[in-house]
C-alpha cells in the first residue's frame, strides 16, 4: 500500500512561485512514475506532469516552461517546481503513481495523496 503526502500549496499572487512536495511510503519509490495533476471546481482532473523512474519528465503544453518536476528518491519525494503562476493555475494539485499506459490520463495512476490547494490571485 503507497501512501503519498502532498504539501507546499498556499496563496501566490500572479507571478509568483511555489514548490509543492509529495512524500511517498510503502512503495518501491525509485521504479515508480510520479504524476502531478489539478482539479479545479467544476472541471475534471488535468495533467500537468510527470517524472518517470528514469528522471525523464513531460509537461502539460500550459504549464511547460514554467513549471519543472524533480524527484529525491533517497527522501521519496517528488516537487513541483511552479514560477511565473497565473490565476489559471488556482486548483488542487495532486500527486499519483503511474501504473501503466499514457502518463496524462487519471485512470492509469493508482494511488493518489489528498491534495494541496494553490490559489493565484490577480
Amino acid at each position: 500500500q503507497v501512501q503519498l503526502v502532498e504539501s507546499g500549496g498556499g496563496l501566490v499572487q500572479a507571478g509568483g512561485s511555489l514548490r509543492l512536495s509529495c512524500a511517498a511510503s510503502g512503495g518501491v519509490f525509485s521504479r515508480i512514475g510520479m504524476g502531478w495533476f489539478r482539479q479545479a471546481p467544476g472541471l475534471e482532473r488535468e495533467f500537468v506532469g510527470v517524472i518517470i523512474s528514469d528522471g525523464t519528465t513531460y509537461y502539460a503544453d500550459s504549464v511547460k516552461g514554467r513549471f519543472t518536476i524533480s524527484r529525491d528518491n533517497g527522501k521519496n519525494t517528488v516537487y513541483l517546481q511552479m514560477n511565473s503562476l497565473r490565476p489559471e493555475d488556482t486548483a488542487v494539485y495532486y500527486c499519483g503513481t503511474h501504473r501503466l499506459g499514457t502518463y496524462d490520463t487519471p485512470r492509469n495512476y493508482d494511488y493518489w495523496g489528498q491534495g494541496t490547494q494553490v490559489t493565484v490571485s490577480s
